[in-house]
């Protein structure tokens, strides 16, 4: 069986589309760089290390520090799939980032996107 493509994406690829996504609605870069660090367990220069190496979707999230245990509380549809229910490991770590982008592309507050 293939790789979806992005797995092989990198991550310093897509990030300005979140970065951009959340900025047309008034929130910003900071907000997204605090949902990558709660989702993944990256500091901030470990995060902007992984950016620089244009480290790809599967090793990111394969070397996260520390995968949020709340993150199974993430609930929803993105692109079409309810994210509970996606069975690969790394897809789904995929999708929950999309998910958080989202939020925080609805207006939804920080606490609530970060489950706490």
């Amino acid at each position: 069986m293939t790789k979806h493509h992005i797995y092989t994406m990198s991550v310093a690829n897509v990030y300005p589309h979140y970065v951009t996504k959340a900025e047309k609605k008034g929130r910003t870069k900071t907000e997204v760089d605090e949902i990558i660090r709660w989702l993944t367990g990256y500091s901030q220069e470990e995060l902007e290390a992984q950016l620089e190496k244009q480290t790809d979707f599967e090793t990111f999230f394969a070397e996260a520090p520390q995968l949020n245990p709340s993150r199974a509380l993430i609930k929803g549809v993105v692109c079409g799939v309810r994210v509970e229910n996606i069975e690969e490991p790394t897809m789904k770590e995929i999708r929950y980032l999309d998910k958080l982008i989202d939020e925080l592309a609805k207006g939804k507050a920080m606490d609530k996107i970060l489950r706490k």
